[in-house]
């Protein structure tokens, strides 16, 4: 509660955007997961707020899944009560999208006109509203991917998806940062470069684990370190030219997010390592200690999730988990940005 007390009603909303972005990841990756992504059919950004409401309207949304690929390769015979179930999911996150937006907006507006939002500042805010509304187009534009040939998405759209709600979660976070009282404080030049580089790599992991999930790579070669018996397998290196082995081979793209998991973890206890360097009590070495903490923690779930053949509970807690390594890295690099980038 105390923490509360120190924050004002500006940073209490854009937390609680946070709070709902992160059910967000979580509800979409229940959707991914128990694969209800494509169960609505079309996107009704007003009128789709109201689910079927009679036995006759479940019929036809029924009916118009049914003349769509992933009925017709994956689920033929499905019943509706099964229909039911993997729909509800896919409701719930767009009606969940839908209420992050007004949860944002009413609040902003409220601000904006009490004079609660600083002139400086208000084209960062435009510019969370502008992201907001994106990701929705965005979300559309993967589900579409998945309606024409194929019963599953694109892996390039559903990373993108995946990487720009961590992007968003990130901005309005630092959002908060930079409206507190919290100070940034002068590092060396290589510290603030080592910041950089483990930001890159946490990028390109995400990134990769957006490819994983979209390919489902983590079903195979469910042993760690090594895959099956190999250090790399085979079936990583089939796809020519080479290069497409990088971007669509599910074999080399699990290779490549496990091992770039653990080039994170390194990234982060060097720049733990190099923080140490600063006077006891530093802020960067208490944010460096808790990123370090935080992708210990992750790589320990990537590694379980991939061992016990991806479930539910461990994927989605992998999936929610990043959200967090996001935020601590958001802090971390909100400390060491020179104040003239702001």
């Amino acid at each position: 509660m105390s923490v509360l007390k120190r924050l004002n009603s500006v940073q209490i909303w854009l937390l609680l955007v946070c709070v709902s972005i992160i059910l967000m990841v979580g509800v979409g990756g229940a959707t991914r997961l128990t694969h209800s992504g494509l169960s609505m059919v079309d996107w009704k950004p007003i009128t789709g707020i109201l689910p079927p409401l009679n036995e006759q309207a479940w019929e036809a949304e029924f009916a118009q899944y049914k003349q769509y690929p992933e009925y017709q390769k994956l689920n033929k015979g499905m019943s509706l009560d099964a229909f039911k179930a993997i729909f509800y999911w896919e409701y719930g996150h767009r009606v969940l999208g839908r209420a992050i937006g007004l949860i944002f907006v009413v609040p902003f507006l409220y601000f904006w006109f009490v004079g609660r939002i600083q002139r400086p500042q208000r084209s960062r805010f435009l510019i969370a509203l502008a992201l907001g509304g994106s990701q929705g187009l965005l979300g559309w534009f993967m589900v579409k991917s998945g309606l024409v040939d194929r019963p599953s998405v694109s892996h390039f759209r559903l990373a993108a998806h995946l990487c720009l709600a961590l992007f968003i979660l990130a901005y309005v976070f630092d959002l908060v940062l930079s409206t507190s009282n919290q100070q940034r404080v002068a590092v060396p030049s290589g510290l603030r470069r080592i910041v950089q580089i483990f930001t890159v790599l946490l990028v390109a992991q995400l990134i990769y684990g957006g490819f994983t999930a979209g390919l489902k790579a983590g079903l195979g070669f469910n042993t760690y370190p090594k895959m099956g018996d190999a250090w790399i397998a085979e079936a990583a290196l089939t796809l020519t030219p080479f290069w497409l082995n990088w971007f669509e081979n599910g074999a080399m793209i699990q290779f490549i997010h496990r091992w770039l998991g653990l080039a994170v973890l390194v990234a982060a206890a060097v720049t733990l390592g190099t923080a140490l360097s600063q006077g006891t009590g530093h802020p960067v070495r208490r944010a460096a200690g808790l990123c370090v903490g935080l992708v210990f923690v992750q790589f320990l779930l990537g590694v379980t999730t991939l061992i016990t053949v991806v479930p539910l509970s461990w994927a989605l807690t992998h999936q929610v988990f990043a959200c967090f390594v996001v935020l601590g890295l958001t802090y971390l690099n909100f400390l060491v940005r020179p104040r003239a980038a702001d």
